[in-house]
This record gives structure tokens, sequence and C-alpha cells, in this order.
């Protein structure tokens, strides 16, 4: 049995949990609210604050996705009650960063200011010019949002010019002069 899916999902007082009778499981806390549409052959089940997630049978397939719905439902369940978050940071002379409105504006060395829009679902702040934090309900819109960013100007390893997350370690390289 699958250990992840076997554990018992913890829902915290302020979260409401409803189960549909599609095998749609809604998560709400506040103004968020998620949707997790699950396979036919997992089905979940709340019970004293807890949701149990079962399968059908032992399959392969339904093992994996007894697995993965158990963390999706966990990960909405966070990011419902606390939120997601993930900062970056822009490295580099004349690096600098600004929101307007619903655009994120960066200035990474191009000849022109690369606008990224904002999706819904989430908050982009800015601190210092150099540093942005992406927070949201949605594990998996944070991590995209912060890698399509951070894909505009990846770091280099020579000097270290770029956009890195904040718990990056970016390795360095000698460089031409230090093989003399």
């Amino acid at each position: 049995m699958s250990r992840i899916g076997r554990a018992p999902i913890v829902v915290p007082d302020k979260v409401e949990v409803k189960i549909g009778a599609d095998n749609v499981v809604s998560i709400k806390s506040g103004n968020k609210e998620m949707v997790i549409p699950m396979q036919p052959s997992i089905s979940a089940k709340l019970e004293d604050g807890q949701v149990h997630l079962k399968r059908e049978n032992d399959e392969p397939k339904n093992r994996s996705f007894h697995g993965l719905y158990r963390s999706l439902i966990q990960n909405a369940v966070t990011g419902v009650s606390k939120g997601w978050s993930k900062s970056l940071i822009l490295n580099g002379v004349g690096y600098r960063a600004a929101v307007s409105g619903k655009n994120l504006e960066l200035n990474i060395g191009y000849s022109h200011p690369v606008v990224f829009p904002i999706p819904d679902g989430l908050e982009v702040k800015v601190e210092k010019q150099t540093t942005v934090n992406i927070t949201g309900a949605d594990k998996e819109l944070v991590g995209q949002v912060a890698a399509k960013i951070r894909g505009f100007r990846p770091p280099e390893p020579f000097l270290g010019k770029g956009i890195r997350y904040s718990d990056e370690y970016i390795r360095r390289k000698a460089g031409k002069s230090a093989g003399k």
C-alpha cells in the first residue's frame, strides 16, 4: 500500500473540505478556494477532521494515483490555510523589478523592460527593487510563475548575474584567466 496515500490529511479548524458526488474535493478557507478533481478509482472520505483516501484495487496506476491525490489535497489544504511562497533575487548591475498594476516589469539587461502579467490568485511583491516575492494558495502555480520569471535571465556561472531563487546556490567557474 502507498505510504504517502495511507497517511490521513489533517484539516485545520478554519479550513472547510467538501467531497462532491462526482469525486471532486473542494477546499475553502476565507476567500481562497481550490478544487481537485480525482480519478474514479480513488475515493475520499472526511471523518473527524481528517481526509482519508482509498483506492479500489492495487493496480500500479491506481497505486500511483493514491499518493498523488493525497499530496495534491495536502498541498491545497496548506495553501488555503498558510499559503505558498517563493522568493527570487535579481543579481546584476542595473537589474531591478517593479510591480505596476497587474504586471511585473523587469529591467534585466535587455534593451527593453520585460513585462510579465501576474496571474489571478497570486500576489507579487517587490522589496528593495532586487527581491521578488511570489505568494499564493496554489503550490503548482507559484512554482511555475517563479520558474518562468527565473527563465527570463537564469544565473550564469562566471559572474553570477541573473535571476535566482533565494535558496539557490550558484556554482562559480574560475574563467579564462585562471588557466594561465
